[in-house]
């Protein structure tokens, strides 16, 4: 079983920035895959952005040029450097892990963010 527990999440004015962090542990060996992901009032889950072990990475095109996923394998940490922030970015932050970027299995318990006007 793998844990992910996620900190960072706060109240920010929009403009603002926050950074995310997520810590591994547990039966992490095959982890190769880590993400975010967002959901907000009323609307589905969301990828944010993902990294592999190896450094690819993939962003949501709402986000581009504004966030930044950062991993430091040592740690099992993976980060979330969000600058630039608006309302639309609201809603609750996942953490997620797995084999691949297409089947992250393990979830963090969500870290609320929210961007004032």
């Amino acid at each position: 079983q793998v844990q992910l527990v996620e900190s960072g999440g706060g109240v920010v004015q929009a403009g603002g920035s926050l950074r995310l962090s997520c810590a591994a542990s547990g039966n992490i060996f095959n982890l190769y895959a880590m993400g975010w992901y967002r959901q907000a009032p009323g609307k589905q889950r969301e990828l944010v952005a993902g990294i592999t072990r190896s450094g690819d990475i993939n962003y949501a095109d709402s986000v581009k040029a504004r966030f930044t996923i950062s991993r430091d394998n040592a740690k099992d940490t993976v980060y979330l450097q969000m600058n630039s922030l608006n309302t639309e970015d609201t809603g609750v932050y996942y953490c997620a892990a797995g084999r691949s970027m297409n089947s992250f299995i393990f979830w963090g318990q969500g870290a609320q963010v929210t961007v004032s006007s």
